[in-house]
């Protein structure tokens, strides 16, 4: 079936979009997104890679620690994007997402759901799912974040199709960075009794 569809790992596109406009890691708390940009923007990537093949969906794959964030649920509620949750240990890194992102790769590639595939990551990991992918006959297409040559896997970029860097000025369209939040302030104890300050005076003043 003549049908592209788009693999998109969060934790690469988080992380390597700090990269791109503050040129350091940012917490994701920092960053804000604007998805039905970068969906655009996929989308119109995509569709110029296979020469006009319909989008078949894009499948979005993330951690999440206690269930699906609020991002995550507009994510899911978006047309044409099928989330897809991994979990995150207590170290704070992504468990089980790459091995989704393959598992839907192959089985979409050996149903022949699809004939092209452009998929958003940096993972080595994602080589084998690409060359699997492509003896059932479809074209992979790897998309970074610039600076995509120094965050992506040489292997993987050698084994896709195709490569595609999205300049920093069309990251800047759907991340931006916002200031951090002000410390809370501390607040101080009374003399050797544990309790607040003002904790402190009242008590003096009974």
């Amino acid at each position: 079936m003549k049908r592209h569809a788009i693999f998109v790992d969060a934790g690469y596109v988080f992380a390597q979009g700090s990269v791109s406009l503050s040129a350091s890691k940012t917490p994701r708390t920092q960053l804000k997104l604007d998805a039905a940009e970068i969906i655009a923007q996929l989308s119109a990537l995509a569709l110029a890679k296979s020469t006009g093949v319909p989008l078949l969906r894009i499948y979005w794959y993330d951690g999440a620690r206690n269930g699906p964030t609020i991002e995550h649920l507009a994510l899911a509620n978006t047309d044409n994007v099928k989330l897809r949750l991994g979990s995150i240990n207590s170290a704070g890194e992504q468990k089980e997402v790459d091995s989704l992102l393959v598992t839907d790769l192959i089985d979409l590639a050996r149903n022949q759901s699809i004939c092209d595939a452009t998929v958003v990551t940096a993972d080595t990991d994602v080589r084998v799912a690409v060359q699997i992918a492509q003896t059932f006959g479809v074209r992979v297409h790897l998309i970074g974040l610039e600076p995509s040559r120094v965050s992506q896997s040489p292997s993987l970029r050698q084994e896709v199709d195709t490569v595609h860097e999205i300049a920093k000025s069309d990251v800047s369209k759907f991340f931006k960075v916002l200031a951090p939040a002000p410390p809370k302030p501390a607040v101080a104890l009374g003399p050797a009794t544990g309790m607040t300050t003002g904790s402190a005076v009242a008590a003096a003043a009974v």
